[in-house]
């Protein structure tokens, strides 16, 4: 990523790439999720406080594997199905989780790894599969034969399995690879060697389930979050003249027969009343906008109130973020 903040601090459509990660999650209701921070751990676990987790350090940074075995102890007593996520996938969709758990349970495989496939696969870890197809092992690229490495099925770096399976494959994983770190795909062959099914859930979409590693996917993945923003607000009868240019956050409420111009960009808690006009190029943040407004282009409403009915001209400027204020005809 080129900089010194953790990679899940990073903010893709106006939130921490990790919040995207467990807001996909949430909606499985699981008994518990446990977030494993190292790196930078206060400010990552100061991102949480709205969220139902409980944080785990990983002391030393030595792989993948010794992540997920950092988070034992708070596991002693579960006896289930675990799922592990990577944090920096902020495209993860929760119908696409349920879909992996559902093949999981009716495989009746002791883990399940998923996968896809790339074109240039160039840095991931490939799935080895035997000529039926029933997956072998993963292969890290640095590990990697040449004939390994034109395989383009990779590992998408979600695992979901028996708890005491997991735990028990990891209790053997050794550093004795390339980067002399525990990976956790070794726990794929070890399942294999112990004649246990390990299964595969291909996921069609890689864009979806790939983690964010560079700021030029961070800006692919901020393109795709605002898309399936803006197609469910248009669902609901919003109407916008120029969707990939309009940006509306997650948490915004627009009114019913709302009309957004191109190049809008409305963040924070923002609440815009029904029938209002947002012409091209409007900034709008933490604004409280009433019913019938009609806000010219190129404005910029800050943490202000616009009463109901209101006409801004183009190029008007209100920021209340002083102290909350109001703007109405008179």
């Amino acid at each position: 990523m080129k900089s010194s903040r953790a990679k899940v601090l990073h903010e893709v459509f106006y939130r921490p790439m990790l919040h995207h990660v467990l807001d996909s999650v949430a909606p499985l209701n699981p008994d518990t999720t446990i977030v494993i921070v190292g790196h930078q751990k206060e400010a990552v676990t100061a991102i949480l406080d709205d969220y139902k987790v409980t944080c785990c350090e990983q002391r030393e940074q030595n792989g993948t594997g010794h992540a997920v075995l950092s988070a034992r102890s708070l596991l002693a007593d579960f006896q289930g199905t675990l799922m592990i996520i990577n944090g920096d996938a902020p495209l993860l969709l929760t119908e696409h989780l349920e879909q992996m758990i559902e093949a999981h349970s009716s495989s009746g495989a002791a883990l399940t790894i998923m996968t896809t496939t790339l074109d240039d696969p160039t840095n991931y870890g490939r799935v080895i599969s035997d000529s039926f197809g029933a997956v072998r092992a993963v292969v890290e690229e640095k590990d990697a034969d040449d004939r390994q490495r034109a395989v383009k099925e990779i590992n998408a770096g979600i695992y979901i399995g028996d708890a005491e399976i997991i735990f028990g494959a990891l209790d053997r994983v050794t550093t004795d690879n390339a980067q002399g770190e525990m990976y956790l795909t070794d726990i794929v062959s070890i399942g294999v060697g112990d004649g246990q099914m390990v299964n595969k859930f291909e996921h069609p979409y890689p864009n979806h389930v790939l983690g964010v590693n560079s700021k030029v996917e961070m800006a692919r993945a901020q393109r795709e979050l605002s898309a399936r923003r803006n197609r469910e607000l248009m669902a609901m009868g919003v109407t916008m003249y120029d969707p990939p240019t309009i940006s509306v956050g997650a948490d915004v409420t627009l009114g019913a027969g709302c009309r957004l111009g191109a190049a809008v960009t409305i963040v924070g808690r923002s609440r815009i009343g029904d029938n209002c006009t947002i012409e091209p190029g409007v900034y709008l943040e933490d604004a409280e906008i009433g019913n019938n407004v009609k806000i010219g282009a190129n404005s910029v409403v800050i943490n202000y109130r616009v009463e109901m009915a209101t006409r801004l001209a183009p190029l008007t400027l209100l920021d209340g973020s002083a102290d909350k204020k109001n703007h109405s005809q008179e």
